[in-house]
């Protein structure tokens, strides 16, 4: 049976989130709708606009769309579409942008979407299910590109040796299930111990991050945001890697310091107000409490910054 999905840091998104209980906000990654629905159920007059590429997700929503009659609007989409979709919905600014990056419970349990090296399925790792699967990657890249993404993606320091293997065993045979290519990278670095992170895990999560091009979803999202959010909207990332962590750290210290512009008729520099203010300068953590009832909750990090108006 699949685990119940639990949203990570949910009371302190809707802490920093929301701060007109009327306004209209973007859940990037609505996912099993946690965020979407503590939000509309804290706040009545509130409305949501709900992203996510998984049209399993979506599908999963219309109860709770009809939980919330003309408050929750879905969207099959990718956040990196932000700017499209609210004009689709006749919107040019929102209140609030929430998302949860990386993938959920909810897909790693499910074998057959494969993301988890730990079951057995096909290996596909598509969350739209749509275009090249992680399986059309191993099969077909070069050695050296498919290193490269393991380095770049996965952080992983033995993505040569991996690629290799990987190379080396599709030769005999396309490589189409999540646990032969896992047993392949077994082969190469040892099995982890008790406790100790299995070591497929950087090979999955960066071929996943490349068949999704999430990160380059992640920073198409984090400018269209200066675009969307009103004078003193929330943007909220919560992120559980390093990778998607220091992009969003970089955004939003850059655009909360002042600017020089210069005007093009005038050989002046003008000082230009900072797009952001960062509501909180250090990531929020999960207390104890989380951390102990929520596993997935144990990498999370919440950073916050809030659009500054145009004084």
């Amino acid at each position: 049976m699949a685990s119940l999905h639990i949203p990570v840091l949910l009371n302190e998104v809707l802490e920093s989130l929301v701060t007109n209980e009327k306004g209209v906000y973007v859940d990037g990654t609505f996912g099993a709708g946690g965020y979407t629905s503590a939000l509309l159920k804290k706040h009545p007059e509130a409305k949501v606009i709900a992203i996510d590429k998984d049209p399993s997700a979506i599908k999963g929503g219309i109860f709770i769309q009809k939980l919330f009659e003309n408050r929750l609007f879905l969207h099959q989409d990718s956040f990196a579409n932000l700017l499209s979709v609210l004009e689709q919905e006749n919107l040019e600014k929102v209140d609030g942008i929430v998302v949860d990056l990386g993938v959920s419970s909810m897909q790693i349990d499910q074998a057959d979407r494969g993301f988890s090296f730990k079951k057995d399925g096909p290996l596909d790792m598509r969350m739209s299910q749509e275009g090249q699967s992680a399986a059309d990657v191993v099969n077909t890249m070069k050695e050296k590109e498919l290193a490269d993404i393991l380095y770049l993606y996965g952080e992983e320091r033995a993505s040569y040796r991996i690629a290799s293997a990987i190379v080396k065993a599709r030769q005999k045979a396309p490589i189409t299930r999540t646990l032969e290519l896992a047993e392949i990278v077994h082969h190469v670095m040892p099995r982890p111990k008790k406790k100790e992170i299995d070591s497929a895990t950087r090979t999955f999560q960066a071929l996943r991050i490349y068949v999704n091009k999430e990160l380059q979803d992640l920073e198409t999202l984090l400018s269209s945001s200066l675009e969307a959010l009103k004078p003193n909207g929330r943007l909220c990332v919560v992120s559980f890697h390093s990778l998607e962590d220091r992009i969003v750290k970089t955004f939003m210290v850059k655009n909360s310091r002042e600017y020089e512009a210069t005007s093009r008729y005038l050989p002046l520099k003008e000082k230009k107000q900072a797009f952001l203010r960062l509501i909180n300068k250090k990531p929020i953590l999960p207390g104890a409490e989380e951390l102990s009832s929520n596993s997935r909750s144990h990498s999370a990090k919440l950073r916050v910054a809030e659009r500054r108006g145009d004084e």
